[in-house]
């Protein structure tokens, strides 16, 4: 199997699914020449042609329109907004039309497409270029949410979410765009939606996360394990929407103590609504607190990009102090 970063696992899963799918059309700003700003696109112009790779104008709400108009009446869109905090301008078609449509219409009118958008920090974009809006998706019925946290597993999501009759949020790490490669299948592929991956097996602490910050979860993983002999399972989640809850419940009746790290501001954001959720379902099996590792409660910076995001540290800090603690007040 050949090796490869996420953007070309990206770019090669479009370029099979459009071999296949003739009614899978590209569309969104500078995706057709120059390959979108990240040029996960890159080449597919050529190879398709202008009619099925379009570059559009500058407007966001244009281009999820005309994804939407194109999706009700047959096609496949997949538009490309080139930061999700451009997404914004066409929000309102996402949460009150696009959302909904398969509910009004009784499912006579599938809304089949995929807004794929890259997220998230690490790349000096400040606060513009910057956000992890996930959990306002997340909030919106009729839609599903998918997050790869590397190349292969993102080929496996991305064709099962181009495949898939509802609208789907495909948002991208760019941070880890090209970071690492890894094997990837070159024919087909594919990871179900809603079904979460045990990136790390351990006995003492479960860690919830996806995107990139599976990758901060894992390095601490190894780290707690040299030095305070801790076992962390790390899960990555995949899908916010549909949520792989049976694998959350298995670990936690495990593990006894569960955090999430996730680079979403801490108010509201995806990591509260998985507290409350196991807080419900499992609080009889918790030995300590749910914590939440998280992105701070304010306008994503600049200069302190590296204070802003969950790091090793903090991730550790926390896993040390749920291990450690006891409802007695005592420590372990």
């Amino acid at each position: 199997m050949p090796e490869l970063t996420l953007v070309e696992s990206i770019r090669q899963t479009l370029s099979q699914e459009m071999e296949q799918d003739p009614k899978i059309v590209l569309l969104g700003e500078d995706i057709g020449t120059n390959g979108g700003v990240f040029r996960v696109t890159e080449g597919l112009i050529d190879k398709f042609g202008p009619e099925r790779v379009i570059d559009t104008p500058l407007s966001e709400s244009g281009i999820i329109g005309f994804a939407t108009g194109m999706a009700l009446y047959g096609l496949h869109p997949i538009p490309e907004i080139q930061f999700v905090d451009f997404i914004w301008p066409g929000w309102d078609q996402i949460m009150s039309e696009l959302s909904k449509y398969r509910y009004r219409s009784g499912g006579q009118y599938p809304a089949h497409l995929v807004i794929r958008t890259p997220y998230g920090g690490g790349v000096g974009g400040a606060l513009y270029h910057s956000q992890s809006p996930e959990a306002y998706f997340a909030h919106t019925p009729g839609l599903k949410v998918v997050i790869p946290s590397g190349p292969k597993d993102a080929k496996g999501l991305l064709t099962s979410s181009i495949r898939d009759s509802d609208p789907v949020i495909f948002m991208e790490p760019k941070r880890i765009y090209r970071a690492f490669r890894e094997e990837v299948p070159e024919g087909e592929f594919t990871v179900p939606l809603g079904v979460a991956s045990v990136a790390r097996e351990g006995d003492d602490v479960t860690i919830l996360s996806y995107g990139s910050m599976l990758h901060k979860a894992l390095e601490t993983a190894d780290k707690v394990r040299d030095e305070q002999h801790i076992s962390c399972e790390v899960i990555d989640l995949r899908t916010l929407l549909p949520l792989d809850i049976t694998t959350i419940e298995k670990s936690v009746k495990k593990t006894g103590r569960v955090m999430s790290v996730t680079e979403d501001t801490k108010t509201a954001g995806f990591g509260a609504e998985l507290s409350a959720l196991i807080a419900e379902r499992l609080i009889e099996y918790l030995e300590a607190p749910i914590l939440r590792v998280t992105g701070f409660d304010t306008p994503f910076p600049f200069v302190h990009e590296p204070d802003y995001l969950p790091s090793v540290n903090r991730i550790q800090d926390s896993v040390l102090q749920i291990y450690n603690y006891s409802y007695g007040g005592a420590s372990k």
